[in-house]
């Protein structure tokens, strides 16, 4: 077998001096070297140095495919690096990884943080509310920034969201001879490196603090108020027992028909789902994307304009399918069709109509049906009393 022509190479801030032998004969042998400036200039590529087009495309390198190139990478290429992109591309003969300390195993050693009661997030490209989900009181969190302003902007959203008590440590060129480390409150960040300010690469160690947040349950049925709607949403309690019945798992796929605020779709990604929901009105569609901004899950959570069963032609195959109205035997039949074996099948019906047609598709499919009530206190007069919801039957069915 001949030997790899891609290596990849984990760099940090000591540049050359901190690689091992393997890779820097790699480094001395390669006709190209693929990297980011700061690490081009770490290992002195000088015209053999190819910066990565941006946004980032892969293209460039594998129109090299056979000769002697070297991709420089941060610490470990697959910890939030170009490893696991570039591995998707390529044979695994083709290539081979020099990896180092990755920075978070860095910043660890200096905090002395146990990694494995830290969460670990790379921000370069993704929304800081990507960490919303993650902040309890006293979680230990590091976050890779992609610059030294980023930081600043991240302290900001800590302090909006409520989290502006909690302790950063604002980390510069980790394991280089620039690193530099300055503990500070979130709500101070923005003062103290207004005349100073952080140096790429930077990574936030986060002790997460607040007198105002708890942080996110992690069960489902979060609060109607915490969702731009118009009143058309799966209410919280039926929300929760919805989710129960499409039993989500990471890294599944939902399909969610009618999607109204998209809650559902929400609530499926919080749980490490992947979700595409079917909306046909424009202002539903907007608070469907505004809800996926809120809590960061923009890469999770795809909405379409449109309706079934026209917008379902060419979707990634679903593993649960959640219809939470308008639901007739002309969308069934294609939705059957559609599901992949042991796919599973939710629908909420609220109409005498639906709820009809429900009854007939379990004497005839089987699965589960069942009638939820559902009833809340009002004021009445002086008094209180029940008020009592439209009944809602729901239907379960496995492919």
């Amino acid at each position: 077998m001949a030997d790899p022509w891609l290596t990849l190479v984990g760099m940090n801030e000591d540049g050359l001096e901190g690689l091992s032998v393997p890779a820097r004969r790699a480094v001395d042998a390669a006709r190209t070297i693929f990297g980011a400036p700061r690490h081009l200039e770490l290992a002195q590529a000088g015209e053999r140095g190819r910066p990565w087009p941006i946004p980032f495309d892969p293209a460039p390198l594998l129109a090299l495919r056979g000769q002697p190139v070297v991709v420089l990478a941060s610490g470990d290429p697959f910890w939030f690096g170009a490893g696991g992109t570039l591995a998707q591309h390529l044979q695994p003969h083709e290539w081979c990884c020099h990896a180092q300390s990755a920075t978070f195993s860095l910043v660890a050693a200096r905090l002395g943080w146990r990694l494995e009661h830290t969460v670990c997030l790379g921000l370069h490209a993704s929304p800081m509310a990507q960490v919303l989900p993650q902040l309890r009181a006293n979680r230990q969190l590091m976050v890779l920034l992609r610059d030294g302003a980023a930081v600043a902007d991240f302290a900001h959203w800590l302090h909006t969201e409520g989290w502006g008590r909690s302790t950063l440590w604002v980390l510069e060129a980790v394991g280089g001879p620039r690193e530099r480390c300055r503990m500070l409150p979130a709500d101070a960040v923005a003062t103290a490196l207004a005349d100073d300010p952080a140096q790429s690469p930077v990574c936030v160690a986060l002790l997460a603090q607040s007198t105002q947040q708890e942080g996110l349950p992690t069960t489902p049925g979060r609060p109607d108020d915490w969702y731009a709607h118009d009143g058309q949403i799966t209410k919280a309690p039926i929300r929760a027992l919805t989710l129960a019945a499409l039993a989500p798992r990471h890294g599944q796929c939902l399909w969610d028909i009618g999607g109204g605020s998209g809650s559902v779709s929400v609530e499926w990604c919080l749980a490490g789902g992947q979700a595409i929901t079917i909306e046909q009105h424009a202002t539903r569609v907007a608070n469907i994307q505004r809800n996926a901004q809120r809590f960061g899950l923009q890469q999770a959570l795809r909405c379409i304009h449109g309706t079934a069963p026209q917008a379902l032609q060419n979707l990634p195959p679903p593993s649960a399918v959640f219809v939470g109205g308008g639901f007739d035997a002309a969308l069934f039949e294609p939705l059957q069709a559609a599901m992949p074996a042991g796919c599973r099948l939710v629908v909420n019906g609220v109409t005498l109509e639906t709820q009809a047609l429900l009854v007939q598709l379990h004497a005839s499919h089987g699965g589960q049906l069942q009638r939820l009530e559902l009833s809340s206190v009002e004021a009445l007069g002086r008094m209180r009393s029940w008020k009592a919801a439209r009944p809602l039957v729901q239907w379960i069915w496995q492919r």
